[in-house]
């Protein structure tokens, strides 16, 4: 073979072999190079997947590699927990999960298609908001006073709406029952707008929503808050008072929480940098934005705080369902 010839063949395969070579540097530290997807179980547009979408575009910059967020809305979120299942198992492929996922629906399904203790490794979460007595602007109600005031002289008789059984609007609101020794109707809707339309035109007593779901009829001056569900008053609604402020019962709270899962088993510097990667994301000016525009609140935690608040939202949750005797199975 001639020396030209020889040269020829050594710089072909160098060329072929490079680019193994630098993936082959990359396949060493996570993401390994490989795309990484967010399994999302919430519809296309909400609160929950506009943050993701933001959080994966901040972590694909970070990574170097796309991260994209599959949306599988449905089946009280066991579609997306399916395909996440089926999916890879070196922490490129991760969950978001709602907190009924972790700390209801244990209590609500006497059996799930997934382990909370062994299928996830709960990383952090993502936000946390709190929830208001949402009234039509023409209710007679105009403290939470006198909603349970009027529920304890005609038991039964209120209503109020959600949109399924188990979701945190209609758990939240059987805790309330139980904190005011109340009775009132459960009245399930197909999608949120038709739930606060049926509010605002009084066909529903009461229903607890978020601003991202009731927000908009409330700026349209369609809706009543008549108090938050948290121990304070919002920051973005000042002039909306705790439910204690507003004649309820004291320290009644009820928060909706989105969490980052990946599979149990991943080495601890995998997991770390997930969550710090995250957690540097969620810092983000236009993450912040969106969190007040949704009346998102930050949740900063740690791994041991964060797994003692998950044991006692499902221990207090677990309570209200079963006092409720409520059951999905």
């Amino acid at each position: 073979m001639s020396l030209s010839r020889r040269a020829v063949l050594t710089a072909c395969a160098l060329a072929t072999t490079l680019p193994f070579a630098a993936h082959a540097q990359q396949q060493g530290a996570f993401p390994y190079g490989k795309p990484v997807r967010i399994v999302n179980p919430f519809p296309v547009g909400g609160g929950p997947d506009g943050v993701s979408r933001l959080v994966a575009d901040k972590l694909s910059r970070t990574w170097g590699v796309p991260v994209t967020v599959d949306n599988r809305p449905g089946g009280n979120g066991f579609i997306a927990i399916d395909a996440w299942k089926r999916g890879a198992k070196d922490g490129t492929d991760l969950l978001l999960l709602d907190n009924v996922h972790l700390a209801a629906y244990p209590s609500l399904f006497k059996k799930l298609p997934y382990d909370p203790a062994k299928d996830f490794d709960v990383l952090l979460p993502l936000f946390k908001t709190y929830f208001f007595f949402t009234v039509g602007a023409n209710s007679k109600y105009k403290t939470v006073g006198d909603i349970v005031a009027d529920a304890k002289a005609r038991p039964g008789k209120l209503n109020y709406g959600s949109w399924s059984v188990g979701n945190p609007v209609h758990l939240g609101t059987e805790l309330f029952k139980s904190a005011t020794g109340t009775q009132m109707e459960h009245v399930i809707f197909k999608e949120t707008t038709q739930l606060y339309t049926s509010v605002s035109t009084g066909e529903i007593d009461f229903a607890l929503g978020s601003a991202a779901t009731a927000g908009p009829l409330y700026q349209s001056g369609k809706l009543r808050f008549l108090a938050v569900t948290g121990p304070q008053r919002m920051a973005a609604y000042p002039d909306v008072p705790t439910v204690a402020e507003s004649g309820g019962p004291k320290g009644f709270e009820v928060t909706g929480w989105n969490a980052i899962a990946v599979p149990r088993g991943l080495p601890d510097a995998v997991t770390e940098k997930i969550k710090r990667d995250i957690e540097q994301a969620l810092t983000g000016p236009d993450v912040q934005a969106r969190f007040k525009s949704f009346g998102y609140e930050p949740f900063p935690v740690t791994r041991p705080q964060f797994e003692q608040f998950v044991k006692s939202e499902s221990q207090r949750f677990g309570d209200v369902i079963r006092k409720a005797n409520v059951s999905l199975d």
